[in-house]
């Protein structure tokens, strides 16, 4: 007998616990295509690399402009009570003890980059003045309680962080401060202050101090900085200041107040009586448009960053500042998004880095880049006016093309170093004349420049007629300015031209005074005469001067003009005609209005008269004039509102709405309506989307109609 042994084995495979989630980086998201996966993560490294020097650069730049006004605050804060204390004996310093050091710090309307101001002043305050700094706004300071809550709260937290470093004993939870909200008063904090001030003084001299408080004096001041001063209630601000004043010989208060206006704002806020507490300096920071200006030099004029922008971009970036907020701040946050979107979109932005890089990246150009190259508009134009067979060559042969690259990013870098200082010295000859014809800041040349020849314009031929009637000293004057340019931008290719402008300055600082004859008829007009005289006098030099001929200077100042003439038509040439511009040049103008100047308006009625704008989902497309079910209630709410006139009966929208949800669902929408009845689900979800409609503004509430609202947009009441 023989048996068979079947033997069935069952193996289980349980899935793991940690499941294995994707994880994308930002480098992922910036490629649009998969096949360009490389390449997009090399543009994402080199828009980084080019933003931080650019960011680094507009700090360093805020740091340089701020600093004089900082030193002087920071000095003014330390001597405006250690002077107090050294000289408490004379009567005059005795009378001075009883007010309060004040500091009016005006920034200008420039509001967006007071925040970024006051977080560098607090920061160099902590490091080399106090450790006891406060930062106040108007909209978290409705009352005296609460100011003092603020200040308790910023004092007091610093101080629990400095005695842990100094391993004291002492420490406060954030649990008991909240306990003590309510026994907030200057009197406990002058107890408080005369507590540290004994515990910092008993230190002995061997222990070694923790860093932040390096460099404090030893009678630290407790420094308050009211932000927005235009924004505080006038009375708040006065009783504040009233009662620090009866504790300022125990507490070494200084006020900071941050004006946008002017400094005539605190005498409109505070009234003598309470004015007269105060010690009060005026500091005034550079105003905006300097701060504009200084950038746009550092950032966009410069051959440092191969990064550009053309003349409608520019024009944008400057429109928003000038019409919006002032805000230098915003200002760099937008070229900041003009770089992105530059390296997102372009993907010849490979060759936008500096010249020695783009040459290597020229080499490892794959072939469907040579062919996007051979579509650029401005290579296009190119190879026309080139050779027959040389065009042959930039069609068909990448290694050909690829050397051809390298000769014309050369080329087109030569173009830039040249391009700026011919630009700062035609703004330096153009600048004092009268009415500004080429624009009175550089940045308005500049985009001139970029948009078209300058030499063919109106204010470029009335700039020169001004020119040619210029005097000696004035172009002498001129002429120098443009040699400082020249030397200190250091391009080679301008040292022939910085030779022949100091040779017309060696000439003209030669020439003689003035010919005799010119003299002998001024000097006649310098006489006494009637009108009568003087006409026919100017007549005739008038005649004369058309007869004889041009003197020695007049020759030469022409000679000058027409040399600066050449340069500028040599050099100032719009971008457009150097080939491969659109690889360092972004000009996506309506992009950039698109996300600086939002439109909620049309966003909203976009979003909710067609969701599958923004969220993309197949079932939500419709057909113009159409409703879909299976679109959002506030969405099928919101069409329905758009067939209504100026008011809106609710029976009736309730019923249209219910019919649009139930055919979603399947069920006949005639079976409740019959009934005069609506199911509960759809009755909520209308209730809540005439609701939401409510809140964005769509509808309002109407006392003219029973069971009715009153639509407010489109021709709305």
């Amino acid at each position: 007998m023989t048996t068979e042994s079947v033997s069935k084995g069952c193996f289980v495979f349980k899935p793991s616990t940690k499941k294995k989630k994707m994880t994308f980086t930002a480098a992922d998201y910036f490629g649009e295509h998969v096949k360009d996966s490389k390449d997009s993560k090399v543009r994402f490294e080199t828009c980084q690399t080019l933003w931080q020097q650019m960011k680094s650069e507009a700090e360093k730049l805020q740091e340089d402009l701020n600093r004089k006004v900082f030193d002087s605050l920071l000095e003014f804060i330390r001597k405006s009570h250690s002077n107090l204390l050294e000289k408490m004996d004379e009567w005059r310093h005795r009378m001075r003890a009883t007010e309060i050091p004040a500091a009016a710090l005006v920034l200008g309307v420039n509001v967006p980059d007071h925040a970024m101001t006051f977080q560098i002043l607090s920061e160099q305050l902590r490091e080399s003045v106090t450790p006891y700094v406060v930062s106040l706004e108007a909209k978290e300071c409705q009352g005296v309680k609460h100011i003092l809550q603020k200040v308790f709260g910023q004092l007091l937290g610093h101080s629990i962080r400095l005695e842990a470093d100094d391993e004291t004993d002492v420490q406060l939870h954030p649990a008991e401060l909240r306990q003590k909200k309510m026994l907030c008063s200057l009197a406990s904090l002058a107890d408080w202050y005369t507590s540290v001030k004994r515990k910092t003084v008993s230190v002995m001299p061997g222990k070694k101090r923790s860093s932040p408080t390096a460099g404090h004096l030893q009678t630290p001041p407790v420094v308050i900085i009211f932000k927005d001063l235009e924004s505080f209630h006038a009375k708040v601000l006065q009783d504040f200041i009233v009662i620090c004043s009866q504790y300022v010989n125990q507490l070494p208060f200084t006020l900071i107040f941050g004006i946008a206006t002017s400094s005539m704002t605190i005498h409109k806020t505070l009234p003598h009586s309470v004015s007269s507490l105060l010690c009060i300096e005026l500091f005034q920071s550079v105003s905006c448009t300097e701060h504009l200006a200084a950038v746009i030099d550092k950032l966009v004029l410069t051959h440092s960053f191969p990064f550009r922008l053309n003349g409608k971009m520019l024009q944008v970036l400057i429109t928003v500042f000038l019409y919006h907020d002032f805000s230098v701040r915003n200002f760099i946050k937008g070229l900041q998004l003009c770089i992105v979107e530059h390296f997102y979109s372009q993907p010849l932005s490979i060759l936008c880095c500096s010249l020695d890089e783009a040459e290597n990246r020229t080499k490892n150009l794959t072939h469907e880049k040579c062919e996007m190259i051979r579509q650029l508009p401005s290579f296009m134009r190119y190879v026309e006016n080139q050779e027959p067979e040389k065009q042959v060559e930039l069609l068909t042969s990448d290694t050909f093309l690829k050397k051809e690259i390298k000769t014309l990013l050369r080329h087109l870098h030569n173009y830039h170093e040249n391009y700026i200082p011919v630009l700062r010295c035609l703004h330096a000859l153009t600048t004092s004349l009268p009415k500004f014809p080429l624009g009175k800041q550089i940045r308005e040349m500049h985009s001139a420049c970029l948009e078209r020849n300058v030499w063919e314009s109106e204010e470029y031929t009335s700039a020169f007629q001004l020119l040619r009637m210029m005097a000696k000293d004035e172009l002498v004057a001129a002429l120098q300015k443009c040699c400082d340019v020249l030397k200190t931008s250091g391009v080679k290719q301008q040292a022939d031209t910085l030779t022949k402008v100091e040779e017309f300055i060696d000439q003209l600082q030669k020439l003689d005074k003035i010919v005799e004859d010119e003299t002998v008829a001024q000097k006649s007009l310098q006489k006494k005469t009637d009108l009568y005289q003087l006409q026919k006098t100017l007549l005739e030099m008038k005649d004369s001067r058309k007869s004889k001929k041009l003197s020695k200077f007049e020759t030469l100042r022409l000679e000058v003009l027409d040399f600066i003439d050449s340069i500028v038509r040599m050099h100032l040439k719009p971008p457009e005609v150097m080939p491969l511009y659109e690889v360092v040049y972004f000009s996506g103008a309506s992009t950039l209005r698109k996300h600086l100047n939002a439109a909620p308006r049309i966003a909203l009625h976009t979003a909710l008269n067609n969701p599958y704008y923004y969220l993309e989902n197949e079932e939500l497309k419709s057909e113009a004039g159409t409703i879909s079910n299976s679109a959002p209630d506030i969405c099928i709410a919101y069409k329905l509102h758009l067939e209504c006139g100026r008011l809106i009966n609710l029976c009736d929208w309730l019923e249209a709405f219910a019919t649009v949800v139930a055919a979603a669902s399947g069920v006949d929408p005639e079976s409740d309506l019959v009934a005069g009845q609506v199911d509960e689900t759809i009755h909520a979800r209308f209730i809540r989307a005439v609701s939401e409609l409510e809140f964005l503004g769509f509808v309002k509430p109407t006392k003219q109609k029973t069971d009715h609202v009153a639509r407010l947009t489109w021709g709305g009441c």
